[in-house]
């Protein structure tokens, strides 16, 4: 049996749609040092400094934006919101500039839609990569299949919520 591709192999070959569906209102940080506790010190990204970003991550988005490739990220967000959700949706303006469309949802509208149990990217509306996480956020590993019910069920749930979440640029804090 061949062996799955990686992330990194995912994202570096998928052709048309990359989508990313997040769920937690928490994910594992570090309150003590690192960019969540700078942010919580006042420190917030400069748009107009792009090369004090999170390099890695927003030069991949853009170079496969450029192969033509859609990427999507939806998150479902309980409101009022945690101080987390405040933090990422801080610097979310940093995926959008790298080409990212970004939406969000109340989790009070997300109420009748049959939704996976774990967060997930769907690359080509075949490949899923299933994140794992602990109560407490921290991230417990990944699971990659091409299974064809996996994947129709996060195409799907990914368009339920894209269809009724709000785009980054609207979606005000509270």
């Amino acid at each position: 049996m061949p062996s799955k591709p990686t992330f990194d192999e995912l994202i570096a070959t998928c052709q048309r749609s990359a989508v990313h569906l997040e769920m937690r209102d928490a994910y594992d940080v570090d309150y003590e040092t690192g960019p969540f506790a700078d942010w919580r010190a006042g420190h917030r990204l400069n748009p107009d400094d792009r090369e004090s970003w999170w390099r890695p991550w927003l030069d991949l988005i853009t170079e496969t934006v450029s192969r033509g490739v859609t990427v999507r990220r939806a998150r479902i967000v309980s409101e009022p919101v945690s101080e987390y959700i405040r933090y990422e949706h801080s610097g979310t303006f940093t995926n959008v500039a790298a080409g990212e469309l970004v939406r969000w949802l109340p989790r009070r509208n997300a109420s009748d839609l049959a939704l996976p149990g774990n967060d997930f990217w769907l690359f080509d509306d075949k490949w899923v990569h299933w994140n794992h996480f602990n109560g407490n956020g921290e991230w417990t590993g990944e699971e990659i299949t091409d299974d064809p019910a996996a994947a129709k069920l996060c195409a799907s749930s990914f368009d339920a919520v894209w269809d009724r979440a709000t785009p980054h640029d609207q979606y005000k804090i509270q």
